[in-house]
């Protein structure tokens, strides 16, 4: 596929699929939203369904990674179905804004229930109306909408967060490679179907620790775009925690492309 393949098809999908699963996580948490504290099934529904939409519209394309932990798997895993390394930075890059693109939208989908939610007086009482909040390295504590644009843990330990990504990254990554191995799977269409009931079955069974980001540019991409928006009252961006997310994933991807190569090629 040609560069400008590669570009259109990885930036519309990860932007449909941050747009998707951005939308769910704020449809659940912002005030007068309709589907206020739906709960953590809708959200894992919600993000399985925005894989398989960003999947199935960029997958005739560019072969739809949306995740760079894909891309690394992929490349390691090489030969027929693999990815060029000369590739990968193409495919960083697009998914990156891709994912900034998602966040934006939905900051503008939502953008009356951000204001009404960060202006609500119950809500300042609970950040402490704080434009910067908090110091990070004396109380760790997350924005009251940042949770729609990144993950973040329910218990701060560096090794464990860390470990939950990575563990939940080679099981999906893992899963995505090994499809090749049942024939027709991917001709058929449906593994873009499994993945993404395969993403519904780590939010249940692995989301809780971290909110399983399973992907860098999924919480990267809206993390930047969290930061320089101008909400009200927002909180800090938590970059403390930042690099976990990112770092968990590339490497869980990287240890699924070898496991590939050692189990199955």
């Amino acid at each position: 596929m040609s560069s400008s393949d590669i570009f259109i098809g990885e930036t519309i999908g990860t932007a449909v699929l941050i747009l998707l699963g951005g939308g769910v996580v704020a449809a659940v948490t912002l005030k007068r939203s309709k589907a206020l504290n739906a709960g953590w099934l809708a959200i894992t529904f919600g993000w399985g369904f925005a894989v398989l939409t960003g999947a199935y519209i960029a997958g005739g394309v560019s072969g739809a990674h949306l995740n760079p932990a894909v891309t690394v798997g992929l490349a390691i895993k090489g030969g027929e179905g693999g990815t060029q390394w000369s590739d990968v930075p193409l495919y960083f890059a697009s998914q990156l804004l891709g994912a900034m693109i998602g966040a934006l939208l939905v900051w503008v989908s939502y953008y009356g229930h951000f204001q009404a939610h960060l202006t609500d007086p119950e809500v300042i009482a609970e950040t402490g109306g704080q434009e910067g909040l908090v110091d990070q390295s004396a109380a760790p504590k997350a924005g009251p909408v940042l949770g729609i644009f990144c993950t973040g843990p329910e218990i701060r330990n560096v090794v464990q967060n860390l470990a939950t990504e990575i563990i939940a990254t080679v099981v999906l990554v893992l899963a995505i490679l090994t499809q090749g191995l049942t024939e027709g799977l991917a001709v058929s269409g449906t593994g873009a179907l499994m993945t993404a009931l395969v993403v519904v079955g780590l939010g249940l069974s692995l989301g809780g620790p971290t909110g399983y980001a399973i992907n860098p540019v999924r919480d990267l991409g809206p993390r930047i775009v969290h930061a320089l928006l101008p909400l009200p009252h927002k909180g800090g961006s938590d970059w403390g925690y930042a690099w976990i997310p990112v770092v968990g994933p590339l490497a869980g991807g990287a240890i699924a492309g070898g496991l590939y190569e050692l189990a199955f090629a």
